[in-house]
């Protein structure tokens, strides 16, 4: 019997930030960079933040409802609780950062970039990746509508423990991604599962999908 095959886990690294100020400003536009600062329950609902730089910070329970953050780049950042009915944020580029338990709506993050990122806990109820290049990318204990990872380039990503109701690989590139621990109700791609690696019970369930898309007849 041929050995088991144990996927690379992502890299990550923890966030670390120091001598934090903080961030009493009233006024958020677009391009703009804020270093090193901490906002404390920071309401950017309506505001325009495209291709604004947040670089060593702390973002607790904001709020980014009606926000635009095309080109929005994070950095050795850490957001806590965050809020976003409809988080528009395509093209955004996310290095070295943590998320925890946010609650976004429909997630708009197709054509992102994603390096050593952590999302922990929280419900998203659409995590748009469509496109997008993500290596070292760990999302653990969330609940998760719809993931589509259509046509994304995909490297170390491990979901752990989580709750998927629709995983849409089609056309992705895959390596080294952990699906073992993690339910999903429905699948699309099945031809674009190389690369990943799933358990005996997980191969069960999708034995109908895999039997269809290559043509055999169970009788």
């Amino acid at each position: 019997m041929a050995p088991k095959s144990t996927p690379r886990p992502p890299r990550l690294d923890p966030v670390q930030l120091n001598n934090l100020v903080k961030n009493e400003d009233a006024f958020f536009g677009p391009g703009g960079t804020y270093d090193g600062q901490h906002f404390i329950r920071p309401s950017f609902d309506g505001v325009d933040l495209s291709s604004t730089d947040f670089l060593e910070c702390q973002l607790d329970a904001p709020t980014f409802n009606g926000a635009e953050l095309r080109g929005t780049r994070f950095r050795d950042t850490r957001l806590t609780d965050s809020f976003a009915p409809v988080l528009k944020a395509s093209r955004t580029s996310w290095r070295d950062v943590e998320i925890t338990t946010p609650r976004w709506g429909s997630a708009e993050l197709y054509d992102s970039t994603w390096a050593n990122v952590r999302i922990d806990g929280g419900k998203l109820d659409f995590l748009n990746l469509r496109a997008a290049k993500v290596t070292d990318l760990q999302i653990s204990d969330c609940i998760i509508g719809e993931l589509d990872l259509g046509g994304a380039a995909v490297t170390r990503l491990a979901l752990i423990n989580c709750r998927i109701g629709t995983l849409d690989i089609q056309q992705a590139t895959l390596k080294d991604v952990d699906l073992r621990s993690t339910g999903f109700r429905t699948l699309h791609g099945v031809g674009s599962l190389a690369g990943a690696v799933i358990d005996e019970f997980q191969l069960g369930l999708l034995a109908p999908i895999l039997a269809a898309h290559l043509g055999i007849t169970v009788a």
